[in-house]
């Protein structure tokens, strides 16, 4: 699993938030736990499968946000008892 995380420009609302959420989610359909935050001017997300970063920029440049950059690193759930 990937854990990705996109710098967008341009929030300034929760409406904004839930703007880039859900172009992220209609975009890549199999992504899990999307955080969007205006403030930081990130959105991360999980996914098993990697995603079509160049579709994922023209998705939410087509919203009125400007995409910053994207980047990706391994994930790995840690549980409760997992160190």
């Amino acid at each position: 699993m990937k854990k990705y995380t996109v710098k967008v420009d341009g929030m300034m609302c929760g409406m904004c938030e839930a703007h880039i959420a859900d172009t992220i989610r209609n975009t890549c359909p199999n992504v899990k736990k999307v955080s969007v935050s205006r403030k930081s001017g990130e959105a991360t997300f999980l996914s098993e499968q990697e995603i079509d970063e160049e579709k994922l920029k023209k998705a939410i440049s087509k919203t009125g946000y400007t995409f910053g950059s994207i980047a990706s690193e391994d994930y790995r759930k840690h549980g409760l008892f997992g160190r």
